[in-house]
């Protein structure tokens, strides 16, 4: 993964992608994490490298690790928060 991500946890958009997933492709990886704002840049690599890989395209953090960490077992009980959602949150309370 290449890129960049604020201090609040979204993901920034990169250059280079085409290059960036050719190499990842001759290197044998198929699950490839993009920033949501280089959808559009998928369209420059061929048809045929596309077909063959899984792309995640994502805009926040918590979005990265749901796909690149294994998952953490949870206790039953009500649904945490994204550390986006209390980041939000917290900034609202501070205005």
């Amino acid at each position: 993964m290449a890129g960049e991500i604020t201090l609040r946890g979204r993901v920034l958009p990169i250059g280079g992608v085409k290059e960036k997933v050719l190499g990842a492709h001759r290197a044998g990886i198929t699950n490839i994490i993009l920033p949501k704002d280089n959808e559009a840049d998928m369209e420059d690599i061929p048809e045929d490298v596309r077909s063959q890989l899984s792309f995640h395209c994502v805009a926040t953090l918590d979005e990265v690790f749901e796909i690149a960490l294994l998952p953490v077992p949870t206790a039953p009980g009500p649904s945490s928060k994204t550390m986006m959602e209390e980041a939000e949150e917290e900034a609202a309370a501070v205005r």
